[in-house]
């Protein structure tokens, strides 16, 4: 209604103007045939027709002219009159669109920002497959180029079966779990959605991390059957034997096999504490009820415990002269220093030397550090150690009693304590396990 009220209102300004135009011109030419001749009346009339046609052919050849331009680029010709009505409700409607088409981009601008900002990756394909708009993540998961690639089809530039198979197969129910072969060790979670008139949109989420947790799942229940299979199937079997032959079996086969029983049940009662402990640590149980005690006095008990399981067969020295006192929970603590001792006490051979060594550093810091000269470790073992069950050498670690959790125990624990682990190691030449706390948790000794 607005539309046609204002075509009635621009259709009366013209008639009028047309008519009071041809009115004066008609009263002029009538005046110059009464007064001076009809002659001069009549030339006067045609001039005059002839005048207002030349003017309204020049308005309007600059108004097509204007037309051709782009909109915005070139301001309205100037003109009086009726030409100058004309301008102005075109001036009035070139404003509104103008307004118009900056809220349009602005709003266009923002939604690109945002799906830009997506931490999934969006792209429009269009009818023939060709790549219309992408955004900046799409773009790193698919291996593509924001510029050049754009109107490209897609199937020319990401070329695994699987993928080209998902995108032309038109069943899009169900997402894709896709591995680009750009890049190396990731995986994508691909979703098609199918708008307006057959275009798509492909979006794309890196699920690498949760594959590789899933993963881990999987290697660890793998690994704790496996781990639990071995000390029952001894255990199993000697009870079997035993049970068999009970009558027959000599006094101290029966013993020998029952002390057998018990050191493998007695490992299964170890990693299911391990277990247990690493699952408390790992769902966030409550922080312990933290103190303030004697770091060296701590490290001493270590030691102790370090030379009973040695047994004589290493040589166990302690270096601790920094007297201090540490704020944290004292029995997480003594686990943790306590595994890092342990393992070096598994993996040196006899009459290997242990250091346990305590220390401020200058930044106010502590240092728990356990070092041996043992069998060392390869460096691309090092950044794996605190895996749940990793092992480098599998049969020394269960021939030495290790259930492939210690580390991982100690990683958290001094997570938990805001504390790092560091590890150095050279094959053959001994390792370095540290423990290091944060200034914040050092306290002065008392006077």
């Amino acid at each position: 209604m607005a539309d046609r009220g204002f075509a009635i209102h621009t259709a009366r300004y013209v008639w009028t103007a047309l008519a009071g135009a041809l009115a004066v011109l008609a009263i002029v030419a009538t005046l110059c045939a009464i007064l001076i001749s009809p002659l001069l009346g009549s030339l006067v009339a045609l001039g005059g027709v002839l005048w207002m046609l030349f003017q309204h052919h020049a308005h309007l050849a600059r108004l097509v002219r204007w037309a051709h331009r782009p909109i915005g680029q070139a301001p309205l010709p100037q003109a009086s009159g009726l030409w100058d009505l004309v301008y102005s409700d075109l001036n009035r409607n070139v404003r509104q669109a103008s307004t118009e088409r900056a809220k349009l981009s602005a709003e266009l601008a923002r939604f690109r920002d945002a799906s830009q900002a997506m931490p999934d990756g969006v792209m429009y394909l269009s009818l023939t497959g060709s790549i219309e708009w992408i955004n900046r993540r799409a773009a790193e998961d698919l291996g593509l180029d924001l510029a050049r690639d754009r109107g490209a089809p897609i199937t020319n530039l990401v070329r695994q079966p699987d993928f080209v198979h998902y995108l032309e197969a038109g069943d899009y129910s169900e997402p894709f779990l896709f591995h680009p072969v750009r890049r190396k060790g990731a995986a994508l979670l691909v979703q098609v959605i199918t708008f307006g008139d057959g275009r798509r949109m492909v979006i794309s989420r890196d699920v690498t991390q949760i594959e590789k947790l899933e993963t881990m799942r999987r290697d660890f229940v793998a690994n704790v059957s496996h781990e639990l299979r071995t000390p029952l199937t001894v255990v199993s079997g000697f009870i079997e034997t035993v049970l068999d032959g009970l009558d027959d079996v000599p006094r101290e086969d029966v013993l020998r096999y029952l002390g057998m029983a018990h050191e493998q049940a007695a490992r299964m009662q170890r990693l299911i504490q391990d277990l247990l402990m690493l699952s408390a640590l790992e769902t966030g149980a409550p922080q312990p009820v933290e103190d303030v005690f004697d770091v060296v006095g701590l490290v001493r008990e270590v030691a102790r415990e370090t030379e009973a399981l040695s047994a004589g067969r290493h040589q166990v020295t302690v270096v601790a002269s920094d007297m201090c006192r540490i704020q944290g929970s004292a029995k997480e603590l003594h686990s943790a220093f306590a595994n890092l001792a342990s393992n070096a006490i598994r993996y040196s051979p006899n009459g290997g030397e242990i250091q346990l060594r305590w220390r401020l550093l200058e930044s106010g810091a502590g240092e728990f550090c356990v070092s041996d000269n043992g069998i060392g470790i390869a460096p691309e073992h090092i950044p794996r150690l605190t895996e749940r069950f990793y092992r480098v050498d599998r049969g020394r670690s269960r021939e030495t009693g290790g259930t492939g959790l210690g580390l991982a125990i100690v990683k958290h624990v001094l997570t938990r304590h805001q504390a790092e682990l560091k590890i150095t190691s050279d094959p053959g030449e001994g390792s370095c396990f540290c423990a290091v706390l944060p200034a914040r948790r050092i306290a002065p000794t008392r006077s």
